[in-house]
């Protein structure tokens, strides 16, 4: 004797559900547990029973009702005659163009139309900008009541030699003695010819505590902190870096008045060429330092109790240490770092140096150099480090 194989299929299936669940002999939950369906299949299934019967319960195509529209490929060269036309123009421009050349059709967004114009490669795609990170106590600006606590740095306006050459004075003062101890003309105010120029300062005088400077390139920049690589490289020294309020010169006051001098002593007769300047300017130097009162100091000249100071300059730079418990990641050539499996960007002023990263939980960190906090990664940004920026308290300008 012999019996035939039990044959059934999804269709068969569904129709018996949906017959018992219409006599009701039992409950819905037994009858989910008997076909090993879950309480929302089976409502749907039998939705679909009682509006269409047995051919309810076919399974349908997953294409939608209504297919999407599709641009028509002259839509791009209707775009390419209009911004030809009007090279300037833009999406929103370009739309509105379209709409009064062909009123009674259906015209892509300004969106398409935008995407269009980077194709095409008349327009760039617009990088997207970081958001504003944490903000941090700005200390206010330094008295200085020690010497070396304080250095102030500025570039005077340049000046044109007799032989056209232009020049970039490079002034370095000590706050407290007023004593002038460098100006150096450039040819540029580079990153390079400035490090440069106060590497062989700090060989000669050694170290600062403090070092003033304004927002300019290159003391400043536009990232976090509005530290730029020369500010980055003097706070690796050691040295802490004070920025003045924008266009505020009175925050450094005393400087702007040396550089009045020296504009009408030396610049207001320029010599022949960069050397004799350099000679002529070093003259003017030492009679500024040994020779000329300053009311400020009762009329004693800066040289007087004026000696180098105490900190010698490094012949390396010292070594950033962070808790055990941090991450540590080197800043490569273009201002990113390795995070969570992605690159983010943290700032070209940080190129080739070691950061912190403190964990804020599973999705954040704060991102340290040394004791300075920079910004914080979020893992749900894409455009990188949130850099931090000066929380300024009002205060009254310094004049030392």
């Amino acid at each position: 004797m012999w019996m035939p194989w039990k044959t059934t299929s999804v269709l068969l299936e569904r129709e018996r559900f949906a017959l018992a669940a219409l006599r009701r002999d039992c409950s819905m939950e037994s009858l989910c547990g008997e076909f090993g369906i879950s309480r929302k299949t089976a409502y749907k299934w039998l939705a679909r029973y009682r509006a269409q019967g047995r051919e309810g319960l076919g399974d349908r195509a997953r294409t939608p009702k209504r297919a999407a529209r599709q641009k028509p490929a002259c839509w791009k060269q209707r775009v390419e005659r209009v911004r030809r036309a009007r090279p300037h123009w833009g999406a929103k421009k370009i739309h509105r163009r379209l709409r009064e050349l062909y009123p009674r059709q259906q015209l892509p967004v300004v969106r398409t139309l935008g995407r269009w114009l980077v194709e095409l490669g008349w327009v760039g795609r617009r990088p997207r900008r970081a958001r504003r990170g944490p903000p941090v106590p700005h200390p206010g600006l330094t008295r200085a009541v020690r010497l070396h606590q304080v250095w102030t740095v500025d570039f005077k306006g340049w000046f044109r030699t007799g032989d056209g050459q232009r020049q970039e004075p490079l002034s370095v003062r000590e706050a407290l003695r007023r004593y002038l101890l460098e100006i150096r003309l450039l040819a540029d105010q580079s990153d390079t010819a400035v490090r440069r120029a106060m590497t062989r300062l700090f060989r000669r005088e050694g170290l600062p505590r403090i070092i003033r400077v304004d927002n300019g390139a290159p003391f400043g920049g536009k990232g976090a902190l509005g530290l730029s690589r020369l500010s980055v490289w003097w706070l690796r020294l050691g040295i802490r870096v004070e920025f003045t309020r924008r266009a505020r010169p009175g925050d450094n006051a005393a400087h702007e008045q040396m550089h009045r001098r020296y504009q009408a002593e030396i610049v207001a007769r320029p010599a022949a060429d960069r050397p004799t300047a350099q000679r002529q300017t070093d003259r003017w130097r030492r009679d500024y330092n040994h020779r000329r009162p300053h009311e400020a100091l009762g009329q004693e000249t800066p040289a007087r109790s004026y000696h180098p100071s105490p900190r010698p300059w490094p012949f390396q730079l010292p070594l950033v240490s962070y808790p055990k418990t941090w991450p540590v990641r080197r800043v490569r050539s273009h201002g990113d770092i390795k995070w969570q499996g992605r690159l983010r960007f943290v700032g070209r002023a940080f190129v080739g140096e070691s950061i912190g990263l403190k964990p804020l939980g599973a999705q954040k960190c704060g991102v340290y150099l040394g004791a300075l906090l920079i910004g914080e990664l979020y893992a749900t940004d894409y455009t990188g480090m949130r850099p931090a920026h000066w929380q300024r308290l009002p205060s009254k300008p310094l004049r030392l």
